[in-house]
């Protein structure tokens, strides 16, 4: 049986397990046992399996896709062309939101009573991230802290500065193109071993992942119940209806166009790419995956997989900036707070912006949305009403965001001169 359909049996197992025993043993102390000492540790031990390899991967990964693109010129047209491409996407994906936050208008379904009920209900989980909010620094001073005075530093604390890591990442790479090649020669053959390393790793990691899945998927559907989904009904429908047309709207039309390639071969070997950002909601996470997928189902070359995909993790967010652009409108709407046409726009540019800053873990952009969300007068606090359904919508806009990684990658892969696996 190949992985990617053990993987799509454990996801199925863990997410009908997980319904039933929230309809019949909800708030059981069993379920609670079980959630404790088994899906939650075992859900755990996988993604960090995964995270683990990530630092060594994308700084070993990005700094080899530099030097073997050589050719300083080269490289600056490469990194144009991706992130043009990663903006342009992105605000794609953030318009199409927007459209269809105004057709459908969600904010106008959710009754009285169950806004005053969510926002009790996850009012400590809103305080909590108000506060994380309030520390980060968003404007000139991102920018500034792209540029790492200790990298070290910068990658060795729970939730690591990945646009420190990929700018020390391109320097190393730029500094190794030059160098003379016999004192380049030793540094990349390390980078090679260990980007070696990584990928054996990743494999053994992957072997645990029908069961890290099934865990996963049981952990979160136990938990949050079809009451919650329900009160949120039209609101997850836009969104996921948005996810859906730019998943299979957008994306082919960029393969035909730009990658020139068919978009149902390229869903069909992307298939385990998308089922592993589903259950971990991490581009990170999903990160070796994706650069394993991409040069042997694909066949784009190392040095495109290896510069575009790291930047594509943490950069190339186009789920994460749609549901941000709905959210905000939705909240707006919930709340009676007129959004005008000018101000959409600075919500577009905002969530391109956050979404390129958000981490890429589970959850990640939530408290980059709080920021969007004062930024246009919507009260902050109705963050409250959204996270009970966030994990879900999390696992949704993951897909969208790593698939795009790699229609980007198959897009400078053509533009380059390469030629893709039939």
């Amino acid at each position: 049986m190949s992985r990617h359909t053990k993987i799509f049996i454990g996801l199925v197992v863990g997410a009908v397990a997980g319904v039933a025993c929230n309809i019949f043993f909800k708030n059981a102390p069993a379920l609670v046992l079980v959630q404790k000492y088994l899906s939650d540790p075992l859900g755990k031990i996988f993604l960090n399996l995964l995270i683990m390899m990530v630092i060594p991967l994308v700084f070993a990964s990005l700094s080899l896709g530099v030097a073997q693109i050589g050719d300083l010129k080269k490289l600056g047209r490469i990194g144009l062309k991706t992130i043009s491409y990663f903006m342009l996407v992105t605000a794609l994906a953030v318009t199409l939101g927007l459209v269809l936050v105004n057709l459908i208008r969600p904010g106008d379904y959710l009754p009285e009573a169950t806004k005053t009920e969510l926002l009790s209900s996850f009012k400590g989980q809103a305080s909590e991230i108000k506060e994380a909010t309030e520390k980060i620094e968003f404007g000139i001073q991102t920018f500034v802290n792209i540029v790492p005075r200790n990298p070290f530093a910068s990658i060795a604390r729970p939730n690591p500065d990945m646009l420190a890591l990929i700018f020390v990442s391109l320097i190393v790479g730029i500094s190794l193109t030059l160098i003379k090649k016999e004192r380049a020669d030793p540094l990349i053959r390390l980078l090679e071993g260990i980007n070696d390393v990584t990928v054996v790793v990743i494999n053994l990691a992957m072997k645990l992942a029908p069961l890290g899945v099934t865990a996963l998927l049981f952990s979160v559907t136990s938990r949050f119940g079809f009451d919650l989904l329900i009160a949120l009904s039209m609101y997850i429908v836009t969104v996921l209806l948005g996810l859906t047309l730019h998943l299979l709207g957008v994306y082919p039309i960029l393969l035909k166009v730009f990658a020139r390639y068919s978009p149902l071969k390229f869903f069909r070997k992307t298939e385990t790419v998308m089922l592993t950002a589903f259950s971990t909601s991490s581009s990170n996470a999903t990160l070796p995956t994706t650069i394993s997928v991409a040069k042997n189902n694909l066949g784009i070359p190392s040095q495109i997989t290896g510069f575009v995909l790291p930047l594509g993790a943490t950069m190339n967010m186009n789920g994460t900036a749609l549901f941000e652009g709905v959210t905000v409108l939705f909240l707006a709407q919930v709340f009676g707070v007129p959004l005008s046409f000018g101000v959409q726009i600075i919500v577009v540019l905002m969530s391109v912006l956050t979404a390129i800053g958000s981490a890429g873990v589970p959850s990640g952009s939530i408290p980059l949305l709080v920021i969007v969300l004062a930024m246009v007068g919507v009260p902050v606090e109705g963050i409250a009403i959204i996270l009970g359904a966030d994990r879900l919508l999390d696992m949704c806009r993951t897909v969208l965001n790593v698939t795009g990684d790699i229609t980007c990658a198959a897009y400078i892969s053509r533009s380059e001169g390469f030629e893709l696996t039939q």
